[in-house]
């Protein structure tokens, strides 16, 4: 009986992991040149982040409103972008250059003028590819890299997840799992931000995946719950936030100068 109890249990949490299992499905995408760092994503527009560009475009049919050029003001390497009330934050570093150092750059996503810079400077954490705001904090993502890329010794094992208070002062910090690490290799966490449904998802720099993540009820490694293949090539992620019932991805597809939109049920 207690035999039969067990295996009855067993079926009944296999049968909860099936029903909870996420999938990512494509639901459209759009030909933009632009696409080959990020792409960020408000209401009405997406954002398509260049290294040294920003193209706005209009969600319903892709039309180019207004590039942003950065050349001339020195910026060379926007990693990705995060739209919060009118303003789109993206974080800058100096990659491939070592010491690293990193900013985040703002913008009025009305205009497409830049109106502001938080700068990290030589930052302790590493290069800065993607930064989020949840629950009244600050979030970020500081790659490290491995071979040449390296450095000061550090590598890929060094990424870590950092959190700040809305004034930017450093508050805790995780570090990713072995077997993300080894996946990220030799680049490192290129992409992430928090869904609608409170979890955590972060991309490499070229697979084809998403890897979702929590913050662990101890220590100090971010806890991996799933990887899920999805239509993208890592880089820089955004959701749309102005959807309220679902999780609406926002990725880009370097080989095919694309940017995808995807559902994540």
């Amino acid at each position: 009986m207690k035999l039969l109890h067990g295996f009855l249990l067993l079926i009944t949490l296999f049968g909860a992991h099936l029903l909870t299992a996420q999938t990512v499905t494509e639901i459209s995408s759009f030909q933009v040149a632009e696409a080959k760092q990020a792409v960020a994503v408000d209401a009405d527009f997406f954002y398509a982040i260049n290294n040294s560009t920003i193209s706005k475009y209009s969600k319903k049919d892709a039309k180019l409103i207004k590039t942003w050029d950065g050349e001339k003001e020195g910026i060379k390497h926007l990693n990705s972008g995060v739209v919060i009330k009118g303003k789109l934050y993206c974080a800058n570093t100096n990659y491939p250059e070592i010491p690293m150092a990193s900013s985040i750059e703002i913008f009025d996503v009305k205009t497409m003028q830049h109106i502001g810079n938080h700068s990290f400077g030589i930052a302790p954490h590493g290069s800065l590819t993607w930064i989020d705001q949840k629950d009244g904090f600050w979030w970020a993502g500081f790659a490290h890299y491995a071979g040449k890329e390296a450095s000061e010794g550090r590598d890929v094992r060094w990424t870590a997840l950092v959190k700040y208070d809305m004034e930017w002062r450093e508050l805790e910090s995780w570090v990713f799992p072995k077997n993300l690490i080894a996946l990220f290799t030799p680049k490192s966490n290129s992409g992430g931000g928090w869904g609608n449904d409170g979890k955590l998802y972060c991309t490499g720099h070229d697979r084809p995946e998403l890897y979702v993540l929590k913050i662990p009820k101890s220590g100090y490694t971010l806890e991996h719950l799933a990887t899920l293949p999805a239509p993208v090539e890592g880089q820089g992620i955004a959701f749309d936030q102005s959807v309220k019932s679902g999780v609406v991805l926002y990725g880009i597809k370097r080989s095919a100068n694309a940017v995808t939109v995807s559902k994540i049920d």
